[in-house]
């Protein structure tokens, strides 16, 4: 008995079904490649499959969990993947017109023009959303549609190639035997989960995207946390931005980051946080990021037509999504909900008989 009330808490646990998904997905890559969960060291480096998913996954994992805090406030940001490509547009278009393209200065100048631009960015879609009262999902999109035409306009609609060995340590390099973009994820998400649950700030996005109109009544300004939110998740974007450009050294501001968006919003989801806004899951996120990342790695893995494999993700996204829906597990499983949530109604007390009076004592 208490193995099963241990077994039933276990998978009504927000985290079970995304880390159960990804175990799986990361076995079936076995059969197709046998040393899939081999690392080895080469150069003084780490390498593996699952060096290699927690590497291209990283700059999904920032984006993800920025776009987590927004959509905590009920809102949605369309707009981080034209920031990506705005971010590296201008860094690596920066670096390019540098003599020695190697120089530390240079390169922090640069980084930090780009990711500068990501801010204004997140400032400006905050403004509209809590200001202006705009729908988030439109006033996000005005920059997901302009944006990849500033970020044409910067590049000259070319792709902008650069040499600089500084500015590829951060997508590119490696540190301590490991790959130094894992190093700034980590960073950011333990800053992310200590500001939201180490202080205020969290109790307050939640608030927000609770009832916003209940939270400025009470003293909170709701206005303010939406446009930090906003601000936060376009500089997560402005660093996967980074990434993306210093692994191939090169800004393409056509391709840079497209439909990042939309892996980030799955993500969010598959680690249980609602679309409707209130309670979320960071660590949630960074999984449901990292099984984005290895879907796409067993796609590739085990053959899957590339015309198909928008089919194959969407599907393994469903089956996600329902897994974590305790309706459908009950439907299909039987399972039941947790404990207390379908107790019996207590009964109604007896209403008073019409023709009873009540009764008075005269004093004499």
């Amino acid at each position: 008995m208490a193995a099963t009330s241990r077994w039933r808490a276990l998978t009504h646990h927000h985290l079970f079904w995304p880390v159960a998904v990804l175990v799986a997905l990361l076995l079936v890559n076995v059969p197709f490649t046998p040393d899939f969960f081999a690392i080895r060291m080469t150069d003084g480096h780490l390498y593996g499959s699952l060096v290699s998913i927690v590497l291209f996954g990283s700059p999904l994992i920032l984006v993800a969990v920025g776009m987590t805090l927004v959509i905590a406030t009920g809102g949605i940001d369309l707009s981080v993947g034209a920031v990506v490509a705005i971010t590296g547009a201008l860094t690596c278009s920066y670096i390019s017109d540098q003599a020695d393209q190697n120089a530390l200065a240079g390169v922090f100048l640069a980084m930090g023009i780009g990711l500068v631009a990501a801010v204004v960015c997140g400032l400006w879609n905050g403004f509209l959303v809590a200001r202006m009262g705009i729908q988030p999902i439109i006033a996000t999109l005005i920059i997901m549609v302009a944006g990849r035409g500033v970020a044409q306009l910067i590049t000259d609609g070319q792709i902008i190639t650069i040499n600089s060995e500084p500015y590829k340590l951060i997508g590119g390099g490696y540190w301590l035997t490991l790959p130094f973009s894992i190093f700034v994820v980590a960073v950011v998400v333990a800053v992310t989960v200590a500001l939201t649950r180490r202080t205020a700030l969290g109790l307050l996005v939640e608030s927000v995207g609770g009832n916003a109109e209940a939270s400025r009544l009470v003293g909170i300004r709701s206005r303010r946390i939406k446009i930090m939110v906003y601000m936060f998740c376009a500089l997560c974007a402005g660093i996967a931005g980074l990434m993306i450009s210093s692994n191939t050294s090169a800004a393409d501001g056509n391709n840079a980051g497209l439909w990042i968006e939309l892996d980030a919003i799955l993500a969010v989801v598959i680690g249980g946080t609602s679309l409707l806004g209130g309670r979320f899951s960071i660590g949630g996120t960074v999984v449901g990021a990292l099984v984005i990342q290895t879907l796409t790695t067993t796609i590739y893995t085990i053959g899957v037509p590339t015309q198909t494999n928008l089919v194959f993700k969407a599907v393994v996204v469903i089956i996600v999504c329902l897994l974590q829906s305790p309706k459908f597990r009950a439907k299909v499983f039987g399972a039941k909900g947790p404990k207390g949530l379908r107790r019996a109604a207590a009964p109604a007390p007896a209403a008073p008989a019409a023709d009873a009076a009540p009764k008075m004592e005269v004093s004499r």
